[in-house]
Formats: structure tokens, C-alpha cells, sequence
């Protein structure tokens, strides 16, 4: 596989770059302007149906033969401190075209249990080899490394499933929803989220800024773009506006782990084990900032194509990526079976 950036974060590789795309010069003190931003909560919007994501895969993740896979599947899906992102961010791509939320549910579940199996592999031994997941022991630590590979193999195909069975014929036509399968299909994939973790063990993220780049497009935007475009494709979304929120997702993917990782390095926190793909460290804390900017106004300015037709409707999509740079409120889901929450206070990392 050949390591080139990918067209949808147009980085330069100089001391002092352009901005991603032709834009006007702002002041240091503004970005890329979002309408009417505060009239909106994403905090309770986020919350209101994290309750509603949780009830989904709580029926979807019922005990049964054998019990002991049930059991740690559930126990890798209800984390305690998961936030429900990507089936978030699915609904609210889905909301955005006047489409009901119940269309894009099961599909929100499902790319939940996606992102759990991937957390699962992710912190084998053999990977990250990290001993907690949130706060508590890893699958693998609390079941075994056969049982944590097993679960992960397991969640996979039963986040297809449920899309496959549980979609409402009369909301979703079968070409939609055949290309949301062939979507997660490829996001989870070789020239995914798999090929990310292989550019992260290999220490590819090291060598340079298109290298880092691409681990973290890989590793952490993919799951994000999914989210995006599966919502914009059950709603009824043109080509143009997929690839729109294609862009859109991949760029708040991206820009979330990399706030994280000023977050961690700023506060002297080592990260995740044996994980290579820190762009503080590989380009120093003061580019990591200036791509910060730069890909906050690159998100907002592929959603500009939605405000005349939307209206209030994209302020969800907006509000993430302020909240991916800010991080003004926390977001947790509950553990087993319990609704999740919000603490006021601001979040650390």
C-alpha cells in the first residue's frame, strides 16, 4: 500500500502551509462562521439519544447461547464513559434531509457495534496492547485474549445483521441500504480502519506529516466518514451531498484524535500503549495547532452547501466540530443497560 495522503485532507507538507482550500484570510480570533450556533444544545441533543441508541443495542445484544459471548459482548458495548459518536452523528447526517430518525437506527447501532469490535482488536496485546478500555479492564483482560478476538469477530457480523433485518422497508429502498452495507463493508476493511492499525504498528506514522496523517485518516477518520455518508445515504442524499458529508465526517474523525493527542501531550499523559500516530510528537505541538484551525474550517465549510436548503437542520454537524476542538461539555454513556449522561464540567481529554 502506497503512503499518499488522501485527497479529502488536502495537508501541505511546508513550515508555513496554505489553508486546506482557497479561502478568505479570517482573524486569529474567528473561524469559518457557523449559523445561528448558538441557538443550539448539542449537549442535549447528543444525550436525549444516546437512551434511544442504548435501548437499540441492548435488544440487538439479548444473552443467549453461548452466555459467556453474550456476556462480554455486552460488556464491550455498554463501556461506561462511551459517548455513541458515530451512531450520533449517523442520525443527526440522516435527520439533516427531513428523514425520520427511526430510518437510520439500526444502522446507528450497528456502527456502534463496529466501533466497540474495533476498540476489542485494538487493544489485544498483540496491537495497542492497552489493559483498560475507559477507565476499567479491557475485554481481553477481563475474558481472555481468545474470548476478546472472538467477540470482536462476533460484533462485526452482527452489526450487518441488524442493519439487514431491523431497517423499516417503508423508510429505507433497498438500494440505500445495500449501500450502507457495501459502506461499512469497505470502512472496516483493508483499505480501512484495518489498514490504519497495520500504518500504526508499523511506526509509518513516525517518518513524517503525510505519513501521521494518513495513520490517523485510517485508524480513527474512516469510522467517522461512515457515520456521515451511511446517515446522508439512508436519508435520501444526492452523490454531491455525499461526498460532501464524506469529506465532512473524515475531517471531524481525523480532528478529534488529533485534539486529543494535543490534550494528552499537553498534560504530559503518554497515550495510548505502543501507539505511534502522535502528531505532536512527529511534528511538534506548534503545527499540531495550526492543522487544528485548519481542519475545523475545512469541516465547516463542507457544510455550508446544506444551510439554505436545511436551515437549523445542519446545526448538529456544525455543533460537532466545535465540540471536537473544545470539547465544552462531557458526553457518557451509561453502563449496562443504563441510559448515559452529561456532566457539566468540561472535558479533559
Amino acid at each position: 500500500m502506497s503512503l499518499s495522503i488522501s485527497s479529502f485532507l488536502l495537508i501541505p507538507k511546508t513550515p508555513t502551509p496554505p489553508r486546506l482550500l482557497s479561502m478568505p484570510p479570517r482573524s486569529s480570533s474567528s473561524s469559518t462562521p457557523t449559523p445561528a450556533s448558538t441557538s443550539f444544545d448539542l449537549r442535549s441533543y447528543w444525550t436525549s439519544l444516546i437512551p434511544v441508541i442504548d435501548s437499540e443495542l441492548d435488544t440487538a445484544l439479548t444473552v443467549r447461547y453461548p452466555d459467556k459471548m453474550y456476556e462480554a459482548m455486552r460488556y464491550s458495548v455498554f463501556c461506561g464513559g462511551a459517548k455513541r459518536a458515530p451512531p450520533v452523528m449517523c442520525i443527526a447526517s440522516c435527520e439533516l434531509f427531513g428523514t425520520p430518525l427511526a430510518a437510520a437506527l439500526p444502522t446507528a447501532a450497528a456502527l456502534e457495534m463496529i466501533h466497540a469490535a474495533s476498540h476489542v482488536h485494538d487493544d489485544l496485546p498483540c496491537m495497542d496492547a492497552a489493559p483498560l478500555r475507559r477507565g476499567r479492564p479491557s475485554t481481553h483482560v477481563q475474558y481472555g485474549e481468545d474470548v476478546a478476538i472472538l467477540v470482536g469477530d462476533s460484533l462485526f457480523p452482527l452489526g450487518f445483521t441488524h442493519v439487514v433485518t431491523k431497517t423499516p422497508a417503508d423508510l429505507v429502498p433497498p438500494q440505500a441500504l445495500l449501500s450502507v452495507l457495501k459502506e461499512i463493508a469497505r470502512t472496516v476493511g483493508y483499505t480501512g480502519m484495518a489498514a490504519g492499525q497495520l500504518l500504526d504498528l508499523s511506526g509509518a506514522a513516525a517518518s513524517g506529516e503525510v505519513e501521521v496523517l494518513l495513520v490517523l485518516e485510517k485508524k480513527f477518520g474512516e469510522l467517522a466518514e461512515c457515520s456521515a455518508v451511511c446517515g446522508g445515504m439512508l436519508g435520501g442524499a444526492g452523490e454531491d451531498d455525499q461526498a460532501a458529508l464524506r469529506r465532512y465526517g473524515r475531517t471531524v474523525g481525523v480532528l478529534y484524535e488529533l485534539v486529543d493527542d494535543v490534550l494528552m501531550e499537553s498534560n504530559g499523559q503518554a497515550g495510548k500503549m505502543r501507539s505511534n500516530a502522535s502528531v505532536v510528537r512527529t511534528l511538534g505541538m506548534g503545527r499540531a495547532l495550526e492543522l487544528v484551525e485548519q481542519l475545523r474550517d475545512k469541516a465547516k465549510l463542507e457544510l455550508q452547501r446544506f444551510g439554505d436548503q436545511y436551515g437549523d437542520r445542519v446545526l448538529p454537524l456544525y455543533s460537532f466540530v466545535d465540540y471536537a476542538v473544545e470539547r465544552g461539555f462531557m458526553v457518557e454513556g451509561g453502563e449496562e443497560g443504563v441510559p448515559g449522561g452529561a456532566a457539566s464540567a468540561a472535558a479533559s481529554s
